[in-house]
């Protein structure tokens, strides 16, 4: 006879078939009965966070450093709705996480109980799905499926609801070895028959471009992308959430597109006759004005999610599939085209597109009242780290410099937060990336607005030894609100001064929660104190730059405009074509 355990038991040694080596954590009243169980395995990591938000973004930095499932874990009521944050952050880029709540006793449901809340209710539009399970049988079972989901198809969070009762009462444990989830099969290998008319179209281009998503990190087809670049010749792109999914150092990379992307990036894609559209999904932030976007440009479009084709800009040729599969697949036939005699050429374009990057390079303006650049300091930062280290940021223009001044060559050192802009994501992300990269140099790049939000993981990083590096942007401001206040509110900063140079002393604070502080104010300086962070590992280090407050991101293309209203400076925008 199969021995009896509590569905607390059922729910630990799921974690453990499921290879999970870490959750992140709070308990409480209704989830009270895993961590008895928890306590005694020896597989399973459990880190006591201090806010269940840091659970999660912990979870999805984990995910997004090590392309495994991240997990965290919370109690009913407020600590399942702290969750909501994260879970909708990981639901917008894509970040594989499984999120296990406990819920109120199942005769309680419904009844507005003492901590109850309706989180599968609540999380339905941002998890790929989710489970309440108040059968103790049905635990294992939900929770396999759950890292399935996750893991599989384009990726993305689901949250397992287990009720208080379920928990408690016994049950026999036995793990699933096949799925059955009707209407879930998604597909990998794409039409052969859109394959082949995409390389048509590819050697038939004038002015093709590669416009390269979060989907090839996903995929981890990064290898086979350089592959498809240097076979064709063709410019490459990469947004926000695919940074690192081609070496910037590649002559053929133009950037990053999009509201503060660089000249040559914007200008391929709204010069371009062709994108090829891998892994992305013409969001807002990429197109601008939508109806502006790429005008004379025909449309590739490769994605995994058959939702995201064709959903803001029609594709003339689309292609379902793992991006991994696209490309190789793509690779074959465009190697088939050149045999046959028809090879793109591109020389002209690829000419143009060079004469952009070198007439609008990204670059910044030193301070004329001797204040530090934030600019410098993530350059200097991306130079002294090196491209080995992961850069976690944190949301608003610290974020945008770190995406422009550090130079990323390799995929999965780049961690934000794109598609929900969270402000607090970097700190807990940066500590979740670290547990699941020990070896590596982890440094959250952060704002003095952000940073408050979530600094108080740094007593997790401290007490757990995770000692991590944080590069804190100090402008005493909100710093992207002020510049939209400064360009379009006529200088009016309602609500943006945090006071953050006097108060809170950040070097007090680091050294409160058990963390090496240290204050950086002069340029002559940054680069000493980069290194001092760099030596100092056996614990976390806040390195509190005070900057100029005033230092804005460029390139930019105000919301709601066209990208062909892109502006360098305040007031000068560049000339897409050759200058004669």
């Amino acid at each position: 006879m199969t021995d009896q355990i509590t569905g607390a038991q059922s729910l630990v040694r799921s974690l453990e078939h499921a290879g999970v080596d870490v959750v992140f954590g709070i308990p409480g009243g209704a989830v009270l009965p895993v961590y008895d169980p928890l306590m005694d395995s020896t597989k399973v990591r459990h880190i006591l966070v201090r806010h269940e938000q840091g659970a999660g973004h912990a979870a999805e930095g984990y995910a997004q450093a090590t392309g495994r499932v991240g997990v965290c874990m919370a109690t009913s009521g407020p600590g399942a709705t702290n969750l909501v944050t994260p879970i909708a952050d990981a639901y917008m880029d894509s970040v594989p996480i499984v999120a296990i709540t406990g819920q109120v006793p199942s005769g309680a449901i419904g009844t507005d109980a003492f901590q109850e809340a309706d989180i599968r209710g609540i999380t339905m539009p941002i998890t790929k799905h989710s489970f309440l399970v108040t059968d103790p049988s049905k635990i294992a079972r939900a929770v396999a499926e759950a890292f399935h989901i996750a893991s599989t198809g384009r990726p993305g969070p689901v949250l397992v609801d287990v009720s208080k009762d379920a928990l408690q009462a016994l049950t026999t444990f036995e793990w699933p070895t096949s799925f059955d989830l009707p209407g879930y099969h998604p597909v990998t290998r794409p039409h052969a028959k859109q394959v082949r008319e995409a390389a048509r179209m590819i050697v038939e281009a004038k002015r093709p471009v590669l416009y390269v998503g979060g989907g090839i990190i996903k995929s981890r087809a990064h290898v086979e992308l350089l592959r498809l670049a240097e076979l064709t010749g063709i410019p490459v792109v990469t947004t926000l959430m695919a940074r690192g999914a081609f070496p910037d150092s590649h002559p053929l990379h133009q950037g990053m597109p999009g509201m503060h992307g660089a000249v040559a990036a914007v200008g391929a894609l709204q010069k371009s006759d062709l994108l090829i559209t891998l892994g992305a999904r013409f969001d807002d932030r990429v197109t601008g004005r939508l109806d502006t976007f790429a005008p004379d440009a025909a449309i590739i479009h490769a994605d995994i999610d058959p939702a995201e084709i064709s959903k803001n800009r029609v594709a003339d040729v689309p292609i379902v599939g793992d991006a991994k599969e696209v490309i190789l697949d793509l690779i074959v036939a465009l190697e088939a085209e050149h045999s046959a005699g028809n090879v793109g050429d591109y020389a002209e374009w690829v000419s143009l597109l060079g004469h952009m990057k070198a007439t609008y390079p990204l670059g910044y303006d030193i301070p004329s009242d001797g204040t530090l650049s934030p600019q410098y300091v993530i350059e200097r930062l991306g130079l002294i780290a090196g491209p080995e280290a992961i850069y976690a940021a944190g949301v608003g223009q610290h974020q945008m410099w770190a995406a422009q001044f550090v130079k990323y060559e390799i995929p999965g050192t780049w961690l934000n937060s794109g598609g929900l802009g969270t402000m607090g994501y970097a700190v807990p992300a940066a500590m979740g990336a670290k547990v699941g990269r020990p070896d590596a140099t982890v440094w959250a790049i952060d704002g003095d607005g952000c940073f408050q939000m979530t600094n108080q993981e740094l007593a997790t990083c401290a007490i757990n030894d995770i000692p991590i590096k944080v590069a804190l942007i100090n402008n005493s401001s909100l710093g992207m609100v002020r510049q939209w206040q400064t360009l379009f509110y006529e200088s009016r900063y309602s609500n943006t001064d945090l006071h953050s140079h006097r108060i809170p002393d950040f070097v007090k604070l680091a050294d409160a929660y058990g963390c090496h502080g240290l204050r950086c104010e002069r340029a002559e300086d940054v680069d000493a104190t980069l290194e001092k962070a760099m030596s100092l590992n056996d614990a976390p280090v806040v390195v509190d730059f005070v900057v100029h407050r005033d230092a804005m991101v460029w390139p930019m293309v105000a919301a709601g405009t066209s990208n062909d209203d892109i502006k360098v400076a305040r007031d000068l925008a560049p000339s897409w074509d050759r200058e004669e």
